[in-house]
């Protein structure tokens, strides 16, 4: 076991792989890292099962009964993806009943296409939570402005959800209050607070490659010294806009009723600028309570060589606030640069849906064909 990982979550901080397979479930890869290297929960999105689904002969026999039973395209997807976050949430459901509930979580991601649609992006979420059957599952929705009711509205109807796609610090505060919305509709509900999960996925690495792109165009010697410096600072950040929220008489009332806290989660926690150590967005965001949902190479380098001091997020929020403010002086307009972050997230969200639909279209059709 690794001691770095240990370190990690002696403080606080849970572990989960941004990655999952049929493959690596089959061949005990994922058992092996739950037992091994600390992983307590899993994500996934489109961009991952498309990769799993193209390059992995295991789903060849349900896509062929599939095909053979006329199921459509979108049904299919639905199905596959079920299939697998199914069987890891039972990989996981010892951690999930050792942490009391908390961990041993298992993210399944809504239709990417209905991003902008609130009622179909609740009757996505009711179906996936349906579909899958766990009580781990956590069904992943994004920040959109239509998607804070639908994650409030799901929360209420007693569904986990993982908010994806948060960049913005003012769009973290609609999320938090949209948890708070949610978790109070559940308790007039009259629903048990604590087995309603929910995190919030505050990514990481793509501000860093937004913002220093914009430096590199201002090439001053003060726009190089902030290179890399702006993903952690917003961040650490969205960690001061957690604790205060946790601090206001609205989240203590629900959290004495058995509400469990509403998790950041550092996903994008991958380094895209090999100038980078491979580590930094885990060794620089350590703190108790949070989520670090990483692919397995970080994951690896991590256990191989990060640097775990320790917490590395409480008493940096003025240094945090004053890297924001010096980028704004230097013409990097954050309130851009976070629509800009958004926009490309939902494009981006919406062409790895599209992406793993025409895959798996194409092989129904193939499967059809030679029948």
């Amino acid at each position: 076991m690794s001691t770095n990982l240990d370190r990690l979550a002696a403080e606080g901080v849970a572990v989960w792989l941004d990655d999952l397979s049929r493959e690596r479930l089959a061949g005990g890869r994922l058992a092996d890292l739950v037992g091994e290297q600390r992983v307590v929960g899993i994500t996934s999105n489109p961009t991952i099962f498309a990769k799993a689904i193209r390059s992995g002969a295991r789903y060849d026999e349900q896509v062929r009964d599939l095909a053979r039973r006329g199921v459509r395209v979108e049904e299919a997807v639905r199905l596959l993806t079920a299939f697998d976050v199914r069987w890891a949430c039972d990989v996981l459901r010892p951690v999930y009943e050792a942490s009391d509930r908390v961990d041993g979580r298992v993210s399944l991601e809504v239709d990417p296409r209905v991003a902008h649609d609130t009622a179909a992006t609740v009757a996505e979420a009711r179906a996936l939570w349906w579909l899958v059957d766990r009580p781990n599952l956590c069904v992943k929705i994004p920040a959109t402005q239509q998607g804070l009711e639908a994650i409030s509205t799901a929360l209420g109807e007693g569904i986990s959800i993982n908010v994806t796609l948060i960049f913005s610090l003012d769009r973290y505060d609609q999320v938090l209050r949209a948890f708070l919305d949610g978790m109070g509709r559940a308790r007039a509900e009259g629903r048990d607070l604590a087995s309603i999960a929910s995190v919030a996925s505050f990514f990481v690495s793509r501000v860093d490659t937004e913002i220093d792109s914009r430096l590199d165009r201002i090439g001053t010697p003060e726009a190089r010294e902030l290179r890399g410096r702006a993903a952690v600072a917003n961040a650490r950040l969205a960690y001061q806009r957690f604790e205060r929220a946790r601090a206001s008489d609205r989240w203590r009332a629900l959290e004495a009723a058995g509400m469990r806290p509403q998790r950041p989660l550092w996903a994008s926690t991958g380094v895209k600028d090999p100038a980078y150590a491979d580590t930094r967005y885990v060794d620089d965001l350590v703190a108790p309570g949070v989520v670090s949902t990483m692919p397995e190479q970080t994951l690896r380098a991590v256990a191989d060589h990060g640097r775990i001091l320790g917490d590395t997020i409480h008493g940096t929020y003025a240094q945090a606030q004053q890297v924001l403010d010096d980028l704004e002086a230097l013409g990097v307009s954050y309130e851009d640069v976070v629509r800009v972050l958004e926009d490309e997230g939902i494009a981006r969200f919406t062409a790895s849906g599209n992406e793993l639909f025409e895959q798996l279209d194409t092989e129904l059709h193939t499967v059809r064909a030679a029948a």
